[in-house]
């Protein structure tokens, strides 16, 4: 059955139909309000229908920055190990608030940024036996620069997984 166009919605069809929009798309995963206008916007809901019908799923609860960027830090960086720099590069993408980013960065522990970081490197060492020591460190850096490390907390971790893997070595 084919759908009627959007113009030629009535209003009520027009409200259900972003409705079922909202549901189908909160059903898969928690989104952002911003994420959840934008997939409205593209199926050329109008905008005061996007406006009203977000409002009521906020007022409901079921739409909620700041849970939804709270979630998404946790998941992100238990399992890409991302740092808070990286994490608020992807909140911003996904429109949530600067403000709210930064109140859900700030509630991250830094000793399992630093943990994540080392859990990275270990892993990544494994695969890396047949480079010298000057290319183990400039890829390693390199990847946890691009997961939003620091260059100091990056060059530490690297050299303290080094130092490890030296020792392992030797003891052998």
């Amino acid at each position: 059955m084919a759908r009627t166009p959007v113009e030629e919605m009535t209003p009520d069809e027009l409200a259900s139909f972003a409705k079922e929009i909202v549901v189908r798309k909160l059903s898969e995963r928690a989104h952002s309000r911003s994420d959840l206008a934008q997939a409205l916007v593209k199926k050329q809901v109008p905008e005061g229908v996007v406006e009203a019908t977000l409002a009521k799923f906020e007022a409901a609860g079921l739409i909620d920055d700041e849970d939804f960027a709270r979630s998404w830090v946790q998941a992100r960086q238990r399992g890409k190990g991302l740092a808070p720099r990286a994490l608020a590069m992807e909140l911003r993408r996904k429109g949530v608030d600067d403000e709210i980013s930064k109140e859900v960065l700030s509630e991250l522990d830094p000793a399992a940024e630093v943990e994540a970081a080392h859990r990275l490197v270990q892993s990544r060492l494994r695969s890396m036996s047949r480079f010298d020591d000057t290319t183990k460190t400039r890829r390693l850096v390199g990847m946890l620069a691009r997961k939003g490390y620091s260059p100091q907390l990056a060059f530490e971790v690297v050299r303290h997984e080094l130092g490890a893997e030296a020792q392992a070595l030797d003891s052998m």
